[in-house]
């Protein structure tokens, strides 16, 4: 099963449903709650990777994109990277998240989610673009 095809905005407005669809077809979209207790389960104490966590608000609830975890309970180290830069730029963590799975000009085509194993230095430009783009800068 393909994930929906999401189409950013023009300019940084509200991110629409089909956007966390895309991501919860392709990614799973965990609950906080449903992470925190499978953090519980594999860690003795699991806030310190809690607090590394990428989060998204959807109305009063809180969920993690799946594209962060690894097998075994780890968390993508370039994505905790790039997010911790996305925090620095002060880039919404929703607008991060939909970075994340846009094709990218400055990726030359690609999907911030589809490099994240090559070099991070590209990945970063790609992510100031993207901080000047919001206004966080």
């Amino acid at each position: 099963m393909t994930a929906p095809e999401y189409r950013p905005p023009r300019r940084p407005g509200p991110i629409s449903d089909q956007a966390w669809e895309a991501i919860r077809a392709e990614f799973t979209l965990p609950s906080l709650a449903q992470v925190r207790r499978r953090f519980a389960e594999l860690m003795e104490d699991p806030e310190p990777v809690m607090r590394q966590l990428v989060r998204i608000f959807i109305d009063d609830d809180t969920y993690c994109p799946g594209f962060q975890f690894l097998a075994g309970g780890q968390l993508e180290p370039t994505v905790v990277d790039l997010f911790h830069q996305a925090m620095e730029l002060k880039i919404p963590h929703n607008y991060f998240t939909v970075w994340m799975i846009t094709p990218s000009r400055e990726l030359g085509g690609a999907r911030p989610v589809d490099v994240l194993t090559e070099s991070r230095a590209p990945l970063r430009r790609a992510l100031e673009a993207l901080g000047r783009a919001v206004g966080a800068n």
